[in-house]
């Protein structure tokens, strides 16, 4: 037998904020009056709006300076990628790892993993739900990491004014940087994940329960 009965199919909707159960005609819940709405469809264009704009924003983040050095009246522009070369050659491999992990890796795999799954609930691509909804936690969770860059400049920069030798501030390429780690997270925020449960077959799930003989 398989188990695949929804919400819906028993009249009931969930609260989104307290998590109660109310009837599906139900305009708003019963025990902290949210308004209720069985599927946010729109969540889905919305996901897809701010993943698109934060794989635009990627290329200045990466193109433009992260940080800007003038010391002795010669100006420094440093990129992400230079700025890991140079931390490499300082022979600091283990903030130049930090660096690339929290800069390059993780806003990457966040946009390709949030792109998979969007891609499989829009054209229903023949991906096991439970690896998705596994893999959608997985990008909820690296998401907190993500400022781990912007950190280590704050850091820097206040560091390297307060010997006053050298002046830091942070470049164009911050701004971008921190945006596309915004929306990404927004992005994973407004989607409505129940639509995945939706929209794939369930042949494509493993959530089924073998039959007693």
């Amino acid at each position: 037998m398989k188990h695949d009965v929804q919400g819906r199919d028993l009249g009931l909707c969930l609260c989104p904020v307290c998590q109660k159960n109310n009837a599906l005609s139900a305009h708003h819940c019963s025990r902290c009056g949210t308004r209720l709405q069985y599927r946010r469809k729109i969540s889905l264009q919305q996901s897809w709006a701010l993943l698109l704009t934060a794989a635009i924003l990627l290329i200045p983040a990466n193109i433009y300076p992260i940080t800007i050095v003038t010391s002795q009246g010669r100006v420094a522009y440093d990129t992400i990628f230079s700025g890991i070369a140079h931390l490499v050659h300082l022979d600091m491999l283990p903030i130049a790892i930090i660096v690339f992990t929290a800069s390059i890796a993780v806003p990457w795999l966040k946009i390709i993993g949030l792109a998979i799954y969007l891609l499989a609930i829009s054209f229903k691509l023949p991906i096991p739900k439970r690896v998705l909804m596994a893999g959608f936690h997985i990008i909820e969770w690296i998401g907190r990491w993500s400022m781990l860059d912007l950190f280590v400049i704050s850091i820097t920069v206040a560091l390297v004014n307060m010997g006053q030798l050298m002046d830091a501030k942070p470049g164009p390429a911050a701004t971008a940087f921190a945006l596309v780690i915004l929306l990404t997270q927004l992005a994973a925020k407004v989607l409505d994940t129940r639509l995945l449960w939706d929209r794939l077959d369930v042949q494509d799930d493993a959530n089924t329960i073998p039959q007693n003989r």
